[in-house]
């Protein structure tokens, strides 16, 4: 096991154990951005946006204030709204369409999170430097985004 899947395995347990008990949504978001932000190297954004109305609303969030809206297939998160499949870009520079909410982020990571296998919204990690962000971290942030329901 490699050191960047011992540190995920770490931190899916400080997640369960940060929001066993807490139902209310805001404050587990909130919390669950927070740990993700401190606990994730490289990151100057960890954001979650809710699917309303047909586009993606900024939820809680760590980093430098964040696009509000979003329509589906607009940019990284409204591409993973419109296919809800999870979307890892080396370089947001090379992604047609990208929003820079932040103009220091140069990749990006933003995973689908399903309620009830209903799709919710999303999880987006930004990153100041390019390459941060792996399959490893599309499959552990897949398992960490919707423990805000638990």
């Amino acid at each position: 096991m490699g050191k960047k899947q011992e540190n995920y395995e770490l931190l899916v347990e400080q997640a369960k154990s940060l929001l066993d008990g807490e139902t209310d949504l805001v404050a587990n978001m909130s919390n669950l951005v927070s740990l993700l932000f401190h606990e994730i190297p490289n990151l100057n954004g960890t954001t979650y946006y809710r699917f309303k109305n047909n586009e993606l609303i900024l939820g809680p969030f760590q980093g430098k204030p964040a696009c509000m809206h979003i329509p589906v297939g607009k940019g990284v998160c409204g591409t993973v709204a419109q296919t809800k499949r999870t979307e890892i870009v080396e370089n947001i520079h090379n992604f047609a369409g990208h929003i820079a909410c932040d103009s220091a982020s140069k990749s990006e990571i933003v995973v689908p999170v399903f309620k009830d296998d209903q799709f919710w919204g999303v999880l987006d990690l930004d990153s100041p430097e390019y390459s941060t962000f792996d399959e490893t971290d599309g499959e552990y942030l897949s398992q960490i985004a919707p423990l805000i329901f638990n």
